[in-house]
């Protein structure tokens, strides 16, 4: 039978903590880069302008959120349990950034599904823009789930 969710305890911690530092908290909604009201760790859904959360309900959000997106990541993977921890951490982090499906017509996809770890985690840095726009902060974060995604990978 297969999992629904790897996204418990430690590996729950390490997506929430992973994510969250890139995300950043803001606690009072605001525009993002591309316009979008956007609050807590870089959640949009439902976001209306002068929205305001305490931490705790941010962080119970995101928990939320990262599990929705892995399920929607793990429904168009062959085999998402084979994935290595820390690079499915880091799959998880491009899927709650870049939506699910946008994840699941990559090319980091069909290589993870090709059997192909290096290669997906190479692709995945592929996702630097915004708005049409190339981000500095993107690039930083592709690095990092990069990094993240090879750890420990001979």
């Amino acid at each position: 039978m297969k999992r629904r969710t790897r996204l418990a305890g430690g590996v729950a911690v390490l997506a929430v903590a992973f994510v969250g530092m890139w995300e950043g908290l803001r606690l009072t909604a605001y525009r993002d880069v591309v316009g979008v009201p956007t609050i807590c760790y870089g959640e949009t859904h439902g976001v209306q302008m002068g929205d305001k959360y305490g931490r705790a309900d941010c962080d119970a959000i995101l928990l939320t959120s990262l599990m929705k997106h892995e399920a929607g990541m793990r429904r168009c993977l062959r085999d998402p349990d084979s994935i290595p921890e820390k690079s499915y951490v880091a799959f998880v982090s491009l899927t709650y950034n870049i939506g699910v499906n946008a994840f699941c017509r990559s090319t980091a996809r069909k290589r993870l599904d090709a059997g192909d770890l290096r290669g997906a985690c190479d692709a995945a840095t592929w996702f630097r823009k915004a708005g049409g726009r190339t981000i500095r902060g993107l690039i930083n974060r592709r690095m990092a789930e990069h990094d993240l995604c090879l750890e420990g990978v001979g």
